[in-house]
């Protein structure tokens, strides 16, 4: 079937949404009119692709590289309705184009399918990047900016439309598996790394063949379940949900025009987040001007009558979730149970026509910004070009070198020196890279610890132990000069649907640990994992400590040229670590009435919020405000002089807190409100400026109203959450 035969009936071709020209509102409404009410609702239904149309299949969310697609098999399951999306395919680029023109040519009005997949640091077997907690470690929206566009870029090649990705909740529970995907504990943080990642991804128009539609998720708050399990209950008031968790959300909507938003699966005060039409109709719509659809995060509408108990009837659940602002479900009830449950809502008066046609037309919205109608197709010699383009892989090298995070370096132990001659790597994460959830570990160069030294020094005897023995691995180390200790977590351990109840190193490792470090060789730990993990004992008993995350295909070169020099660490830490889990909740902007001290702990961080250690070392002087003209609405002006006090270069992320010394409500000890990534040489000292709007300082009052207060506010600009560099500032909004 050529392109010609994909067009829908002539009598349509001069239709209003048929024009490429007219305003993309205008050609909205033209389409909906003519739309039936069984069009409308197949438009808010996803269906699996693998397993359903599809001659063969290597698991159930990828078709096989020569699979055929099984025209009969799509008549069956769609009929002449179309289709409002498809997942869990992963298609070849001729097998989208197959899918899509089948699905155009066999509905009335040619609406073409929308291609859905997972591309949360990686898509398919393209370029493997950092996790999302590494990428973050970089404090380089840039990268995170390039990431976004090489993610999406590889996936357009292949045919599909959208990704589902950034996390932009807040991981403020480390027991909960997810974590690794988040950008970690701080709103402002994850609100610019958030945005630059959509920004990447979406570019400056979706109507291209490398840009994708972003989907920021799990709106909202998902990050702070109850005991740090996956989808329990979030206890939060309405202050601290827009003052906190949205604000990590808002930036990707309001400035970055993301075009999909999923919602999550817990509940905030009874209230589940895909029945919640203040949180998806007045906040998302209505404040922020959110113009993409609504996604159900897989299940999540079924969970409003199977657990959250708020709906009579699954019937009843899917009627709700569109109703409070849900545009389109996830394998949540079959199609035909869902799509027919839609259609009695409208007849019997309990589902608005007005509901339906805003999901219907927020669907739609996004084919027509992604071309979709007018371009459908896409050209099968791009994938060649943009699967794990070269580009793409030296970010994803680029954004682990930066992500290295030093947390000690006892008498500057690192970087060791590469005449070193004897290296025993010992742990379970040595000779594997690992990668986190939502990634393959087959999948790119998957450069583990162990290859990356022997790549790097390729003329000294690197031995390897995975430490199932102690005693043997003891007696390599005793054999080495220096020992690295390549511990942490995996999957299974780490990542969607694996909480802990413990945060110590998994298995043997703790005993591994000790039983090395006493055999006395010099001792460098290296953490993968996807989470803090209570590392007291090594802090004090192991010399120096590399905090690499899920680092990417490229993480062994990367922790290698870390280790020996090449690269000097300056990534800083996102997340707080806690001594014990007995401190949890434990994160740096808590309110002032949060105490800390214990009759066994004295309740301090591990390692702080914005931490990180380097080969050289930085000093901060002049702290000066600038306050705006009163009533001017201008930025708040603060610079501050970093300078290079060692004898190497080196990267630093100097970071701008605030707080305000006397509120209508209590607000956090401080905020990060600005931070910027500087490369210094020895000796040079930079002047960095940050600009602070007003509005970033506004509070929810006691009126329930965004305010931004006037009075004295204090800043501190340094290294990390402790800085000690103060300045007062007077604000006369």
């Amino acid at each position: 079937m050529n392109a010609q035969s994909a067009a829908p009936a002539p009598s349509l071709s001069s239709a209003l949404y048929r024009q490429a020209g007219a305003p993309i509102e205008d050609r909205i409404s033209d389409l909906l009119r003519r739309m039936t009410l069984e069009e409308k609702v197949r438009q808010l239904d996803m269906y699996s692709g693998a397993t359903s149309i599809m001659s063969r299949h290597t698991d159930d969310t990828h078709a096989a590289a020569d699979a055929l697609f099984l025209p009969e098999k799509a008549e069956a399951l769609w009929g002449d309705l179309g289709v409002g999306s498809v997942h869990d395919l992963n298609p070849a680029p001729e097998q989208a184009n197959a899918i899509q023109r089948w699905v155009i040519a066999h509905n009335r009005l040619g609406i073409p399918a929308l291609f859905i997949e997972e591309g949360l640091h990686g898509f398919d077997t393209g370029t493997v990047f950092p996790a999302p907690i590494g990428l973050a470690a970089t404090w380089n929206p840039q990268i995170a900016q390039q990431t976004g566009a090489a993610i999406a870029a590889e996936a357009r090649a292949t045919g599909v439309d959208m990704i589902l990705a950034p996390v932009l909740d807040l991981a403020r529970d480390p027991r909960w598996g997810r974590v690794e995907e988040d950008f970690g504990e701080d709103p402002y943080l994850t609100g610019r790394m958030g945005l630059a990642y959509v920004r990447g991804a979406q570019g400056g128009s979706l109507s291209t063949d490398h840009t994708v539609v972003a989907e920021p998720k799990h709106f909202v708050a998902h990050g702070s379940p109850e005991g740090g399990t996956n989808t329990s209950p979030v206890h939060i008031g309405e202050r601290e949900l827009r003052m906190v968790m949205l604000r990590s959300f808002e930036p990707a909507i309001t400035e970055g025009h993301a075009m999909g938003v999923m919602a999550a699966y817990h509940e905030i005060d009874g209230i589940p987040m895909t029945a919640d039409p203040f949180l998806l109709k007045t906040v998302l719509r209505n404040e922020w001007a959110f113009q993409g659809f609504v996604l159900s995060d897989l299940g999540a509408i079924k969970r409003l009558y199977t657990v959250h108990h708020v709906a009579g009837s699954l019937a009843d659940a899917a009627c709700m979730a569109i109703r409070s602002g849900v545009d389109m479900q996830f394998y949540d009830l079959d199609h035909a149970p869902f799509q027919k449950a839609l259609i009695d809502c409208v007849h019997n008066g309990t589902l608005s026509q007005t509901d339906l046609d805003r999901a219907v037309r927020s669907v739609l919205r996004v084919k027509f910004s992604l071309g979709l109608f007018d371009h459908p197709f896409v050209d099968t010699n791009l994938n060649v070009k943009e699967h794990r383009a070269p580009a793409h892989l030296a970010v994803s090298l680029h954004s682990a070198l930066e992500s290295m995070t030093l947390l000690k370096n006892d008498n500057h132990l690192l970087p060791l020196a590469k005449t070193t001659q004897r290296i025993a790597v010992i742990g379970p994460n040595g000779n594997i890279a690992r990668y986190g959830d939502y990634e393959k570990e087959a999948n790119g160069e998957h450069i583990s610890i162990l290859q990356g030294i022997q790549n790097l020094l390729p003329h000294a005897t690197v031995t390897f132990d995975e430490g199932t023995s102690i005693p043997q691995a003891v007696a390599k180390a005793k054999d080495a000069d220096v020992v690295v200790m390549a511990l942490g977590e995996k999957l299974g351990i780490s990542g969607e649907g694996f909480d802990r109840s413990s945060l110590d190193l998994p298995g043997n490792q703790q005993e591994l640990l000790e039983a090395v470090t006493a055999a006395g060789r010099p001792v460098v730990l290296v953490l993968q994992n996807g989470r803090p993990l209570t590392i007291r004992w090594a802090k004090e008993h192991v010399p120096a400590i590399l905090e690499a995350w899920y680092p990417g295909e490229f993480g062994g070169k990367a922790i290698a040229e870390t280790l020996f020099g090449d690269n000097n660490p300056a990534g800083r830490l996102t997340i707080t670590f806690p001594q014990t889990i007995g401190q949890l909740p434990d994160y740096y902007n808590s309110d002032p009435s949060r105490m800390y001290g214990y009759t066994d702990s004295n309740g301090r961080p591990l390692f702080p919020f914005g931490f990180g250690l380097s080969y050289t070392t930085f000093r901060y002087d002049h702290l000066i405000v600038q306050p705006p003209a009163p009533g001017s609405g201008a930025d708040i002006q603060a610079t501050v002089e970093v300078t290079n006090t060692g004898d190497r270069p080196g990267d630093e992320v100097a970071q701008l807190y605030m707080r305000e010394d006397v509120g209508s409500v209590e607000t956090p000890r401080r905020s990060l409100e600005g931070f910027s990534r500087i490369h210094l040489n020895p000796q040079e000292t930079q002047t960095v400026t940050f600009h602070i709007p007003q509005k970033q300082l506004a509070v929810w009052n006691a009126e329930g109203k965004w305010a931004v207060e006037p009075g004295s506010y204090t800043l501190w600009a340094g290294g990390s959450s402790q800085a000690t560099l103060t300045a007062q500032l007077h604000l006369r909004p």
